[in-house]
């Protein structure tokens, strides 16, 4: 891994009846033969000891370097109390917090004691820790605060295996540092020796469209093949080639596989590495702007809102016609790098020189100031914003990927961009197109199968769900989904079949149709049953008022808020409907809304109902 020069191979192709099928891209990193993700810190300390590899904020806002050396002495303190404790090799250790220095220690700690680690999002309901504790059969789970220690401890009645509750904010890994004072560390040694790289790592559990979390088995070998092929490619991203040593502040949750798999890569590339546990803008600007990152790890909603940001202080400040303006010269500026690979013309060039010290400028220093690449995934990030940030100054690779592929399986090759896809096979990777469009992806990051045998995924082809398109040069396009998994602009996975039938559960609904695909946030559409509603009617003396107007009564309005409420404690924050539609008609099947069999035609719902849509996204 100390290339001096990117690399990029290129792609074999499968070329039936004049379009491209499938498309192979061979490995640039060898396949490891032994040992574990448990290893890398030792082998940091080993081989560049004075090296920073992470950074701790300080009560006083500083930033404080950690060195491999030192980071390897925590990790191996932390997994001395973990075996204290009477933890096993193969014992499943459960992490709930926000993405925090003492989740990445206690990830690399776990490992190194033979441990298995799941990861729960730290907003999820007491219901879907509950699930992913009983289903995974973690024996000690732990946590970042109080609040999250009461949500396990209401459930410990549940989860009569789970022996230990560790509190972050308490001081719970100084108290495992304590306890395992007297354990040998020959002990820790001897643990990770008994890992192999097809040992199991961790289970990351993602929703189906029942809802009904799946763990997704991932070795410490689909790790290696995902980090060291991404490292590679990435050449300029991974490994500086500026005066600044390459650095990046991590603020996306590392209970999701894109950022914990960013996290491990940092740490296997030696590239420093800081949390921001907040993603509030204030707290996020303060921290960017402390750390000052050389690239970032990104969702789409997360540039939208920067960009969005930038417009809007333009607006307050009565220049909004001069952003615009901005704004369409670095789309035009992009367009011609990517796109045309060719020199902007004069137009641009004189647009840039007048342009970058007043926005673009302005827009690298909201991300710190020395940020010079994005990673992009979750979702898809869009032309615009890929070509406005690529005019900025800022070059973005956007990836695809799901849990069960270790994240990305396709990236964009540096200096070979193609707006509007989502790159080649990330190397190593096959990807085919089916006879129904569906993408399937095949490649040694591919997941080993679910927990607890659930729909195995021993398959030599995993099918995504999703369906894409090869160009004549193999890169992929995803062009929608097979299934109605929702995935939002923040890359959250939702099931919208639990929300719709509690809904529908309701007297007053007679159809509900979750929306949030590519949106910053749910929502709904709610159509009103007939029997419920005449009863509300004569409940509430309005037995005249016609049903265009009813639709906006705040009387029935506060009801139905009501049972969205109920709906929502079902699922996380992240998952829960914000904001709903009652809609005067009703979803049918002579109406081309409902299939034979009463299922929803999403596509045709959300074509007739763009208006309502769009206006529950607008900003009130």
């Amino acid at each position: 891994m100390n290339a001096a020069e990117p690399k990029l191979v290129e792609p074999v192709k499968t070329v039936i009846d004049g379009r491209v099928r499938e498309v192979w891209v061979p490995a640039l990193a060898p396949v490891p033969v032994s040992g574990s993700l448990g290893d890398i810190p030792f082998d940091n300390a080993r081989e560049a000891p004075r090296e920073a590899v992470l950074a701790r904020k300080e009560r006083d806002g500083s930033w404080r370097d950690v060195t491999a050396r030192e980071f390897a002495a925590e990790v191996l303190a932390v997994a001395k109390g973990l075996i204290a404790e009477g933890l096993r090799p193969g014992d499943r250790l459960a992490i709930m917090a926000r993405t925090t220095y003492e989740w990445t220690l206690l990830d690399f700690a776990g490992w190194a004691a033979g441990l298995v680690t799941v990861p729960i999002y730290p907003t999820s309901s007491a219901i879907q820790a509950r699930w992913i504790i009983q289903d995974s059969g973690a024996v000690a789970c732990a946590v970042e605060d109080t609040s999250q220690a009461r949500l396990i401890s209401a459930e410990r009645a549940n989860l009569p295996w789970l022996s230990h509750l560790w509190e972050f904010d308490t001081g719970a890994l100084a108290r495992l540092v304590k306890a395992g004072e007297h354990v040998p560390d020959e002990v820790v040694t001897a643990r990770r020796a008994g890992c192999a790289p097809d040992s199991v790592a961790t289970l990351i559990y993602t929703s189906g469209t029942t809802g009904q979390p799946k763990g997704c088995v991932l070795t410490h070998a689909n790790f290696f093949a995902e980090v060291d092929n991404s490292v590679e490619l990435l050449h300029p991203v991974f490994k500086s080639v500026s005066k600044d040593p390459a650095s990046t502040l991590l603020f996306l949750p590392l209970s999701h596989v894109f950022g914990r798999m960013v996290a491990v890569g940092c740490m296997r590339a030696r590239v420093k590495l800081g949390h921001a546990p907040s993603i509030r803008s204030e707290d996020l600007l303060e921290d960017l702007a402390g750390f000052r990152p050389t690239f970032l790890l990104a969702i789409p909603y997360v540039l939208e809102k920067v960009y969005n940001t930038a417009r809007a202080t333009a607006e307050r400040m009565g220049r909004a016609s001069s952003f615009d303006r901005a704004a369409r010269i670095a789309r035009g500026l992009g367009e011609i790098a990517v796109v045309e690979g060719k020199r902007p013309g004069l137009g641009l060039r004189l647009g840039r020189a007048v342009y970058d010290p007043l926005v673009y400028r302005r827009i690298r220093a909201a991300l710190g100031g020395r940020v010079r690449y994005i990673l992009s995934g979750g979702s898809p990030l869009g032309r615009r914003l890929a070509a406005f940030y690529t005019g900025v100054g800022i070059e973005v690779f956007e990836g695809y990927g799901l849990t069960e592929t270790t994240a990305a399986a396709t990236l964009t090759p540096p200096l070979r961009p193609r707006l509007g896809t989502v790159g080649w096979p990330l190397p190593g990777t096959a990807v085919r197109i089916a006879d129904d469009g569906e993408v399937l992806l095949c490649g040694p990051h591919v997941f080993a199968g679910y927990w607890n045998g659930v729909a195995a995924g021993g398959q030599q082809w995993l099918a995504t769900g999703d369906i894409g398109e090869l160009d004549a040069d193999g890169y992929l396009t995803i062009t929608g989904r097979k299934k109605d998994l929702i995935i939002t602009s923040g890359g959250k996975n939702v099931a919208p079949a639990p929300l719709e039938d509690w809904l529908r559960a309701h007297p007053l609904v007679g159809q509900c149709m979750v929306v949030g695909d590519n949106r910053p946030y749910v929502t709904a559409l709610i159509t009103l049953e007939p029997e419920g509603l005449h009863h509300w009617r004569q409940m509430r003396k309005k037995t005249t008022v016609p049903i265009g107007e009813l639709v906006a009564d705040e009387e029935l309005r506060a009801d139905l808020q009501r049972a969205v409420d109920e709906a929502n404690r079902l699922v996380s924050r992240a998952e829960s409907i914000r904001r709903f539609v009652l809609l005067a008609g009703d979803f049918t099947e002579e109406r081309g809304h409902l299939t034979p069999s009463l299922k929803l035609k999403r596509g045709a719902i959300a074509r007739d109902y763009e208006p309502e849509i769009e206006a529950l996204y607008r900003r009130t």
